[in-house]
């Protein structure tokens, strides 16, 4: 483990003589160093390339590149991501016990970046001669497998936040900062990994594999870079100095699996503040996923250009970019939630406008996709920045040591939003008779498949988008309650 300031460690060891030498990542003011904010936000290099590749490309992958029927593609990927739902509260679990027992959760951390590089690239890696049925089981195991390295890391990666800092406002700073590395991984990933494929080979397999096994590397390197960032929690000392928390504290709460997986389901049911946010956050993911996996469908249907996918990657991405820090000051200012529910608003709008597209397929959707990147920044850094508001204010009631169950439901919850937004396009698909084919073959799409992919990409997001607000609107935690708690 790394340090970032010495004076921290003086204050750390004259406030707790039990702790690890480890020290905190923020000085007496309790401001994080650039180095820590730059290398937690790296880490998005990696969970931004995960969530962004398969989404784009997985189902295509099958559909297109394997023959397998539209309805299969999204079961085999729904299983897989049922699967991260049964694990990540047990991830969540030993996160905690390894923070009890070690004063770290770096741990599963390195675990899952290590083992991620070559668990992605084989999940691309299927010879079609094996046919659809064989290959629809391949994908399926190997993407689970990748699936659950993914977990390891990002499961105590998300819990990080509200250790590395009890500050309000410095949790914005770090979250804003991390969303900026996530846009610049999506462009990377969502425009970089088809247009790999595409030109590194005319033969598609060959496409594949190559783009697997460097989005692999890519998506590992960054999750390791951020695994120097864990170590002890820090809370704030009686004069407002920043202290690690006690280890024999997080030691009580730390009992074995089966009781921390208790706990993830007692803290969703006993904070109505994280059930608010969890409840906002899959209804957004569920449309965010269902546009990410639908943008090749868009692409290569309605645009007919299967390279349009990286322009619209670039539309949706480059704006956000600049707005992430943007709507990190205006959060600043006028609260979290307030911006969030803008930002929300902004990105319904943009999105059912996208439905003209039906009628006059041109360059002009690239302008809504735009405004739609821009309010996603936000979309993406608020919710972040709030869970760890929401730990805190458990903990003040029920003490510490519980961050990693709620980020393993939370991760959990994103999971559950993100692969049935797979499974809905899937079953729209099917519903409005989408002709799957292998990469081989040529074939021609019925009105309603098209029809089906279009509204997909925008009416049915913007609806999730509304219903989205409703929870918002419940969620009841202001700067004032954080405050009061004396970070």
């Amino acid at each position: 483990m790394g340090t970032d300031a010495p004076d921290a460690g003086a204050t750390a060891a004259s406030a707790a003589p039990d702790a690890a030498p480890a020290a905190s990542t923020a000085p007496a003011t309790g401001r994080l160093s650039a180095a820590t904010i730059s290398r937690y936000a790296i880490g998005s290099l990696g969970t931004g390339g995960f969530a962004t590749l398969p989404g784009l490309v997985l189902t295509y992958y099958l559909t297109d590149s394997l023959g397998v029927a539209a309805i299969v593609a999204g079961l085999v990927i729904t299983l897989a991501k049922v699967w991260d739902v049964v694990i990540d509260p047990v991830i969540g679990a030993l996160t905690d016990r390894d923070l009890a027992r070690h004063g770290t959760r770096r741990r599963l951390m390195v675990i899952g970046g290590a083992s991620i590089p070559v668990l992605f690239a084989l999940t691309f890696a299927v010879p079609p001669a094996l046919g659809p049925a064989i290959g629809a089981a391949w994908v399926f195991v190997a993407f689970l497998l990748t699936a659950t390295a993914f977990s390891l890391f990002q499961v105590p990666y998300i819990a990080l936040p509200a250790e590395l800092t009890p500050r309000y406002d410095e949790r914005t700073r770090l979250l804003t900062w991390r969303v900026v590395v996530l846009t610049l991984a999506i462009l990377l990933f969502g425009a970089g990994g088809p247009a790999l494929r595409s030109r590194v080979s005319d033969d598609p397999v060959i496409g594949y594999l190559v783009m697997g096994v460097v989005a692999g590397l890519t998506i590992g390197i960054g999750m390791l870079v951020a695994t120097t960032v864990a170590r002890r929690p820090v809370t704030a000392g009686p004069s407002g100095n920043v202290v690690p928390v006690r280890t024999d504290a997080l030691r009580a709460s730390g009992t074995g699996i089966r009781h921390h997986y208790a706990a993830g389901i007692n803290a969703l049911r006993r904070s109505r503040p994280f059930r608010m946010l969890l409840g906002t956050f899959v209804l957004q993911a569920l449309a965010t996923g269902l546009m990410l996996a639908g943008a090749q469908y868009v692409a290569t249907w309605v645009l007919r250009s299967e390279t349009a996918v990286e322009l619209l990657f670039v539309a949706l991405i480059a704006p956000a970019l600049l707005a992430a820090p943007a709507w990190g000051v205006t959060a600043r200012r006028f609260g979290k939630e307030r911006i969030f529910a803008i930002a929300s608003t902004v990105f319904a709008i943009a999105a059912v406008s996208i439905v003209g597209v039906l009628w006059a397929p041109g360059e002009w959707i690239y302008v809504p996709v735009g405004i739609a990147g821009i309010a996603y920044a936000g979309m993406q850094s608020l919710p972040m920045a709030m869970l760890p508001d929401v730990i805190s204010h458990d903990e003040h009631a029920n003490g510490p040591g519980h961050a990693g169950a709620f980020s393993g439901v939370w991760t959990a919850g994103e999971t559950v939003g993100f692969a049935l937004g797979a499974t809905t396009l899937s079953i729209i698909l099917a519903v409005t008779g989408y002709v799957s084919s292998t990469a081989a073959e040529s074939v021609t799409q019925p009105d309603a498949a098209v029809t089906g992919i279009a509204l997909s990409f925008s009416v049915v997001p913007a609806v999730l988008i509304v219903l989205s607000l409703l929870t918002l609107s419940r969620y009841t935690l202001r700067r004032s309650d954080i405050e009061s708690l004396g970070v």
